[in-house]
């Protein structure tokens, strides 16, 4: 018996091999008893007439199921508009590195089907908000999976800004901006920046600074209850821009204040049996993968 009857098919027009298992996946989703929807940017890449089709924002009403094809930015895009509609998602990678979407092409309709049936492990990853005041007024607000980012945009100088967690002061900094992400985000940018990986089970955040013009600058990994204050006090040339997720951006001005808290929303990820984040990892990161030394004449 299928668990999931009306399921949603998600994935970039771009992205050649993501319409091509799309599209065997529509065939294999139909066989099964399922009813379907397609996101807008797929049915424009044709071969997809006569499935009802809607726009991201709007596929969480539609189904109780979303299955995201491609790579992780494609999961993180999806994510924001299906958390707020509690619909469980399912990814398949057809990107590059794949921590989000775990199902690989070799396994599709073994996982997926399991996963119809009720097979399969439920995550909730929570999101973080962002609001963004100037002279006291809210003017922007925005959503991140895996990370906020404070940065320079395209300037080659510094900005100055002050963190303040909980009302208190934390201190100010010179430098190319701070990451702030959630354990999801932990494996991403924060990552290449210096931070830890935090298990996806912790309740917390870190806080990666950037390039910091000092030796003493170090990552912190705070309460995700916590509200987190930047505020922007030097940009000289620098034209500072908070980064949702890489994917969207907001301008900020001198004084501009950054509200980034907990969301209420949670994305529930679904993984197929034998999931393992540890083995994730291990793939994903090449853990405890040998260096082998190449000797003259071998």
């Amino acid at each position: 018996m299928t668990k999931f009857k009306r399921v949603g098919l998600i994935g970039r027009s771009g992205n050649q091999l993501a319409v091509d298992t799309i599209a065997r996946l529509v065939d294999f989703l139909r066989d099964q008893g399922c009813s379907l929807w397609i996101e807008d940017d797929i049915a424009d890449a044709g071969g997809f007439e006569g499935l009802p089709h809607c726009a991201l924002e709007r596929i969480g009403q539609k189904v109780d199921l979303a299955i995201v094809v491609g790579g992780d930015g494609s999961l993180l895009g999806a994510s924001r508009a299906l958390a707020r509609f509690e619909t469980p998602v399912l990814g398949v990678n057809r990107g590059t590195l794949g921590f989000l979407t775990d199902i690989s092409p070799a396994d599709l309709f073994e996982k997926i089907g399991s996963a119809l049936a009720g097979e399969f492990t439920e995550e909730l990853r929570p999101l973080l908000d962002v609001e963004v005041t100037r002279d006291a007024r809210v003017i922007a607000h925005a959503n991140a999976l895996n990370d906020v980012v404070l940065h320079k945009g395209s300037s080659a100088r510094m900005l100055g800004f002050d963190l303040c967690i909980d009302q208190q002061f934390v201190y100010s900094s010179r430098s190319d901006g701070l990451i702030v992400a959630t354990p999801t985000g932990s494996t991403a940018y924060a990552l290449s920046g210096g931070g830890p990986i935090m298990h996806p089970a912790l309740s917390a955040i870190v806080l990666v600074p950037m390039f910091p013009h000092t030796l003493n600058a170090r990552p912190i990994v705070i309460d995700a209850r916590s509200e987190i204050v930047v505020t922007i006090t030097e940009k000289h040339q620098a034209l500072p821009q908070i980064s949702c997720d890489g994917q969207t951006h907001i301008s900020l001005l001198l004084d501009d204040q950054v509200f980034i808290r907990q969301s209420s929303q949670q994305l529930t990820l679904l993984h197929p049996p034998g999931y393992s984040y540890y083995e994730v990892c291990r793939s994903k990161l090449n853990w405890g993968g040998r260096i082998e030394h190449e000797r003259d004449g071998e």
